[in-house]
C-alpha cells in the first residue's frame, strides 16, 4: 500500500555509510608520501657504502704479466693493509708512481693491471696499495679510511721504501683521484695525475637524486674541489668526453680550481676503458708531462 509505513527491515542501514572527507583523504595521502620519502632517505643513508664504494670483496684473479711483490704495509693502528710493488727491471733510479684505484675493483682487476703496464711503459716503478674493505681486508671503506690507507702507502714509500718525495708521482683513477687529491694536498710529491676525476661526489649524487637531500646526508662527500688548490705540484688531468660515470664537466671544474702548472687532456674510451682504448696517447701524454717538469723517466717497451 502506498500510504503504509516505511520499510525498516534488518538490511536497511540505520546509520549513514562513512565516507572520507576530501581533506582527511589528502592528509592521509600526504602522510604516506612523507613516510615513503623518509624511508627512501634512510635507505640511501644506510646503503651509502655499497652505492659509493662498491668494494671488491675478494682479490681479483688477475696478476701482472711482469714481476711483482705483494707486501704488507706496517701501520700504527694495527689494521692489515697490503700493496703490490712493481719495480722496473732496468738499472738506475726511476720515479715511483703511487697508484690509487677506483671503486668496483681491486688492485688485481684487469683495468688496474692495464694501468700498471702503461705506467711502467712510461718509465715508472709502480706501487699500488689496497684499501680496507677491498680484496678481503677487514674494515668498512669510508672517505676517512681510504685517506688513511693512501697516507700509509705514501709513508711506506718515503720511509722503508726510501723513495724521496721528489721521485713520487701520485696517480688517482676515478674514486682514487679523490683519494689522490686529499693525499697530495697534505704531502709533497713530484707530480699528480688525475684520470676521470670528480670535483665532488656529493654534487654528482645530488644531481642523480635531485629530490633527496644528498648534500645533507652524504658522509663520504669526496669534495676534491675544496682541496685541490692546496696541491703545489704539477697536475695532469686526463678525462674522456664519453665518460658517463664522471662527466667531463666535473673534471674541468676541478681543473679550474687547481693551481698552475696544470694541464687538461681529453682522451677517448669513456670512464673504464680509456687507458686501454687510447693507450698510446696516455703513454705519450704522461711521458711528455713528466719530462716537461723534470721528472726523469726512461720509457720502456711494454711487456
Amino acid at each position: 500500500m502506498r500510504g503504509g509505513p516505511t520499510y525498516a527491515g534488518p538490511e536497511r542501514r540505520k546509520a549513514p555509510r562513512w565516507r572520507p572527507r576530501p581533506v582527511r583523504a589528502l592528509v592521509l595521502l600526504l602522510g604516506l608520501v612523507v613516510l615513503g620519502y623518509v624511508g627512501s632517505v634512510l635507505w640511501l643513508m644506510t646503503q651509502e657504502t655499497r652505492l659509493v664504494f662498491q668494494a671488491g670483496e675478494t682479490l681479483s684473479a688477475g696478476r701482472p704479466p711482469f714481476a711483482y711483490e705483494q707486501l704488507d704495509i706496517p701501520r700504527t693502528d694495527g689494521a692489515r693493509q697490503f700493496a703490490w710493488r712493481m719495480p722496473l727491471a732496468s738499472p738506475g733510479p726511476s720515479p715511483w708512481v703511487l697508484f690509487l684505484h677506483g671503486n668496483a675493483s681491486t688492485i688485481a682487476s684487469h683495468v688496474n693491471i692495464s694501468h700498471y703496464r702503461l705506467l711502467r711503459g712510461a718509465g715508472l716503478n709502480v706501487f699500488a696499495p689496497e684499501y680496507r674493505g677491498f680484496s678481503g681486508l677487514e674494515g668498512t671503506p669510508t672517505e676517512e679510511t681510504l685517506a688513511a690507507d693512501a697516507r700509509a702507502a705514501y709513508d711506506y714509500l718515503t720511509g722503508p721504501g726510501r723513495v724521496p718525495p721528489s721521485q713520487i708521482v701520485v696517480y688517482g683513477w676515478s674514486l682514487g683521484s679523490a683519494v689522490a687529491v686529499r693525499l697530495a694536498a697534505d704531502v709533497q710529491q713530484a707530480a699528480v695525475i688525475l684520470e676521470g676525476a670528480p670535483a665532488s661526489l656529493a654534487d654528482i649524487g645530488q644531481r642523480r637524486y635531485p629530490f633527496f637531500p644528498i648534500q645533507l646526508v652524504m658522509r663520504s662527500r669526496f669534495e676534491s674541489i675544496r682541496k685541490v688548490h692546496r696541491i703545489r705540484a704539477p697536475l695532469l688531468f686526463l678525462h674522456s668526453p664519453d665518460d658517463e660515470v664522471i662527466p667531463i664537466a666535473e673534471g674541468r671544474r676541478l681543473y679550474e680550481a687547481a693551481r698552475s702548472p696544470k694541464q687538461f687532456v681529453e682522451v677517448s674510451g669513456g670512464h673504464v676503458d680509456a687507458s686501454q682504448v687510447d693507450e698510446s696517447r696516455f703513454a705519450s701524454v704522461i711521458s711528455t708531462f713528466l719530462q716537461q717538469h723534470g721528472i726523469t723517466s726512461t720509457p720502456v717497451a711494454h711487456r
